[in-house]
């Protein structure tokens, strides 16, 4: 087939087109669903050591209306492979890994059908065992794999089903219920709590029907629950704007005391207060922090490279924890918080400020669902004790007063080393710029801090995961401080060839 199989690859998941869409050409049907299906299955079989026909593979999908096809096709790879399939139909990528690990299902193995936030007319996978979700390297012997591999799709096939997601709600329902004081009616200890959820038309809706409201909670404030692959009223994704404005409008209408929004898989999470206060970002990560470092004080909460300087003054000299900045990409930071246990850094909470949070306590897994039962665990418990909101958990957070992001497109060939030249001399140029010195520790990129007047803040030039840009993403304590770090930034650019920066040249302007 004429496919460049390397293009599938997002870091460690598989993303493609569905749909063609104008210039977008499909690179992903089912008959190529079950092509990587199959190589799955031979990585597995080697993984664990098994026969392919002793192997048993779950498989589910959120809303996206390519779904159901890319699902048989997956299915095909699995059973003409001579493994064990068992549908889950929709399902949240994090109950995927959790077939996996609860013990009346032990699968080995299980694909997720998803592209996250991306657009309708995308779609893709990603791979789990117990240990976890799979890494870049694995991906790319599954793609090398799948190219020699012959298409078996079967639009016949079928599979046996199981109520995963059921069961999956059950643990949120058991724990919420244990972890909340027993002076509350324990079958419904969120009786008297009004929680709305917006699932933004993804897989997040049954958080409300099957975890919330057989715990008590009114759920009548909560929009966007069905299923709908064409995400009809916003993208699903807690960092768009839009959606934040949905989910806070959808508390202030209804009186909710807490609001709650996924994005498409539930991997990711956002929330509300009962003021409208949106709590994503910097202020959900601080709001994370502030409930682990209660149960383990001391920890190090690992974040990704763009957070705040206003949130390590909070972790560390408000709740006393110590924060560690990594690189971005949710998989990085989980990886690094795991590698700092290892070496006996003990590390509780690894959060990226996409909304990705994970947490030791439930396999190092970034799972929306369970982020969000302990922020209502905490949100019930501050409710019964003392009639706070969990915003007083943070409200000593310090918050920029202004931020911005911004992207330099690289238009060499060679972006990567284009981008990493241009870093090295962003490192010079800083140098030479009074007020300016790189900060300590960073882990990609080169991030600077400001201490100018009138530019007082910092800010971060780093080169994409995948694509030819360079981001860059600037804060400031002062007003119009974001400007004025901008016109430097611009000044060292002005001099490379081969970019492209008139966003900057356009907000200096404005």
């Amino acid at each position: 087939m004429d496919i460049d199989w390397k293009r599938l690859q997002n870091g460690s998941d598989i993303r493609g087109v569905a749909i063609e869409s104008g210039e977008e050409k499909m690179n992903l049907t089912p008959e190529i669903a079950s092509m990587i299906a199959s190589s799955f299955m031979k990585w597995l079989s080697k993984k664990r050591n098994t026969d392919l026909n002793k192997l048993k593979v779950a498989v589910g999908m959120d809303s996206r209306i390519t779904g159901p096809v890319l699902k048989t096709g997956i299915i095909s790879g699995i059973i003409n492979s001579g493994g064990k399939a068992f549908d889950c139909g929709l399902a949240s990528t994090p109950a995927m890994f959790m077939s996996t690990v609860i013990e009346e299902f032990s699968c080995d193995g299980a694909v997720m059908i998803t592209a996250s936030h991306l657009p309708f007319n995308r779609n893709g996978f990603k791979f789990f065992t117990s240990e976890g979700g799979l890494e870049k390297g694995d991906i790319r012997q599954i793609l090398d794999g799948a190219s020699l591999e012959k298409p078996l799709y079967d639009e016949s096939v079928s599979a046996e089903t199981i109520d995963l997601m059921d069961r999956y709600s059950e643990i949120f329902i058991n724990k919420i219920r244990k972890d909340i004081s027993s002076s509350v009616d324990s079958e419904k200890p969120l009786s008297g709590m009004k929680i709305a959820v917006d699932a933004g038309n993804g897989a997040g809706g049954f958080f409300a029907d099957k975890v919330l409201l057989p715990l008590g909670a009114d759920i009548s404030g909560s929009r966007f629950l069905e299923p709908d692959g064409r995400f009809p009223n916003h993208e699903p994704n807690p960092e768009n704007n839009e959606a934040m404005e949905s989910i806070r409008d959808a508390v202030l209408e209804s009186g909710s005391d807490l609001g709650i929004i996924f994005d498409t898989d539930v991997d990711r999470a956002a929330v509300v207060d009962g003021s409208g206060t949106i709590i994503n970002r910097n202020t959900l990560i601080a709001l994370a922090s502030a409930i682990v470092l209660e149960e383990h004080p001391g920890s190090t909460i690992v974040t990704d490279s763009v957070t705040s300087d206003g949130l390590t003054e909070f972790i560390e000299k408000n709740l006393g924890g110590k924060h560690h900045r990594f690189k971005r990409g949710y998989k990085n930071v989980i990886n690094e918080s795991i590698r700092l246990n290892s070496e006996g850094v003990e590390s509780h909470l690894a959060i990226e400020t996409s909304g990705h949070g994970a947490l030791k306590e439930n396999f190092f897994l970034d799972d929306g669902a369970y982020l969000i039962a302990k922020i209502i665990i905490m949100a019930a418990r501050l409710k019964i004790e003392s009639g706070k909101s969990i915003m007083s958990l943070v409200d000593k957070l310090v918050q920029p007063v202004e931020e911005e992001e911004f992207r330099v497109k690289l238009l060499d060939p060679d972006f990567a080393l284009q981008g990493e030249r241009i870093i090295e001399s962003l490192k010079e140029f800083v140098s030479c710029n009074p007020g300016w010195s790189i900060a300590p520790n960073s882990y990609e990129g080169v991030r600077v801090s400001c201490s100018g007047e009138n530019q007082r803040g910092w800010f971060l030039l780093r080169l994409s995961l995948h694509d030819p840009v360079l981001p860059l993403n600037i804060e400031s304590e002062v007003a119009g401080g974001v400007k004025e770090i901008a016109k430097s930034i611009a000044e060292f650019l002005k001099s490379i060839d081969k970019i492209d920066y008139s966003r900057i040249l356009e907000y200096i302007q404005e």
